[in-house]
């Protein structure tokens, strides 16, 4: 398999990032046998284990502010900036530790949240990789890329024709806020679709794919392949992730202003290569649905005795086709021959609320394009299993501990406004004392 970087995107150095004292992890790295099997078929070897982080404190007023806007519904401008400038800090750190020891470029790159107490970790890590020359001296080598891919996971992508040059994401924080609007609210009583519901979820979300396709373009990549997407609660509200690698395919040139987004695993990506597939876009479907005061009052009483419960099997139906339909049309607007590897999510919202939401990519039969290999190697699509294991709830997977930890930050600005409320009703029962 070819491993050329020629007219690859150079990865430089961070603007303004110091890099850390050197490490003592010398000839640490955090990729299993299996990836390192694939990174020989590649031409290139392991190289040390990178880390860098970033611990910020919202601060009370911040706080506040921010849980206010959360009454409102929609993005929380404010939150959405402090994680993203907390996860880039991470990253930049990261990348700068990579730097100093050398290397080709960096493979599986994460951003994670980490809780500790009122204060909040941004962490990414991530395994430098070297090219297999005979010149041994790392600091000669010029890193060329960044990916979120595993090593494993990078095979399929280069096989596939996709060359890495940056680890990308975006980012939202979303609310949908106490009746999401006045309108939503009365919307909600009667059963159906809450088309102000709607929007705003389907609004916040697509924000995330914006910003990822953003930051490919900024970086002069053509596609964003193996987005992965994540929902986590955060300060009250909803944070909506989007990860994945930036790339250049020699067949989409077309698309530089305007990149090719996909949330195909990258063995699913390599599969429909091989078959004459590229990914066009990432589509998604929102709907939200409610059962209404009076259909909340029946399936209350059916939940109580046993079979199927009516209204909610045609709720979540209709939810349900709508959604798809969305995605659909979605599909249709980018001219795909269809749309594959879609997933389906169902929100529990509260008060009869349920969103749905199903995400696919649309792709399209391209003459001339296959992968480089007729066959994978097994070792690329074998997943690694823990040897290591602790009690229940003690997890050390920093993936469910970051969602996990974050949860408990959820109700901070909540408990302040009502602490805040609390206070001023005190005031002003005081005030009315001292005037009776």
């Amino acid at each position: 398999m070819s491993n050329s970087t020629s007219g690859a995107f150079k990865f430089p150095l961070p603007p303004g990032s110091t890099p850390s004292p050197a490490n003592s992890h010398g000839k640490v790295t955090g990729l299993s046998g299996n990836e390192i099997y694939c990174l020989s078929k590649m031409g290139m070897t392991p190289g040390n284990l990178c880390i860098g982080n970033s611990v910020f404190s919202l601060g009370v007023l911040r706080s506040l502010t921010s849980g206010l806007k959360i009454l409102s519904g929609g993005e929380i401008p404010e939150i959405t900036k402090l994680i993203h400038e907390g996860r880039q800090k991470a990253f930049t750190r990261m990348t700068a530790e990579a730097h100093q020891h050398g290397g080709l470029g960096i493979t599986g790159a994460s951003s994670e949240l980490v809780n500790h107490g009122s204060n909040i970790e941004f962490l990414s890590i991530g395994s430098v990789v070297h090219q297999k020359t005979a010149d041994k001296n790392a600091q000669n080598e010029k890193m060329v890329f960044s990916s979120s891919a595993t090593a494993q996971e990078l095979y399929c992508q280069m096989d596939s024709g996709f060359q890495p040059v940056q680890f990308v994401f975006g980012n939202v924080a979303y609310s949908i806020g106490v009746g999401g609007n006045i309108g939503g609210f009365f919307s909600s009583l009667k059963r159906g679709e809450v088309v102000e519901y709607s929007r705003v979820f389907d609004q916040t979300r697509h924000l995330a794919l914006t910003r990822i396709t953003d930051e490919a373009r900024r970086c002069h990549a053509n596609a964003v392949v193996g987005i992965e997407t994540t929902i986590t609660p955060f300060m009250g509200a909803q944070e909506m992730l989007m990860m994945g690698t930036a790339s250049n395919h020699p067949s989409l040139a077309n698309y530089s202003d305007n990149p090719v987004t996909s949330d195909m695993t990258n063995e699913e990506l390599w599969n429909m290569v091989n078959l004459g597939y590229l990914p066009l876009r990432l589509v998604m479907g929102v709907s939200v649905y409610s059962l209404g005061f009076a259909g909340g009052l029946k399936a209350a009483f059916q939940s109580l005795g046993r079979g199927e419960i009516e209204t909610m099997t045609h709720l979540i139906y209709e939810a349900r086709e709508k959604a798809l339909e969305r995605i659909q049309r979605d599909a249709q607007k980018w001219g795909a021959d269809e749309v594959v590897g879609v997933k389906t999510h169902v929100y529990d919202l509260g008060g009869g609320l349920i969103e749905f939401l199903a995400i696919g990519t649309a792709v399209k039969k391209v003459e001339g394009v296959t992968t480089k290999n007729e066959n994978l190697p097994p070792q690329a699509i074998i997943r690694d299993r823990d040897t290591y294991f602790e009690g229940e709830g003690l997890t050390v997977d920093l993936g469910k501990r970051g969602a996990s930890s974050s949860r408990s930050t959820q109700r901070g600005p909540i408990a302040m406004i009502f602490g805040f409320m609390m206070f001023v009703f005190y005031i002003f029962l005081t005030f009315m004392g001292h005037h009776k």
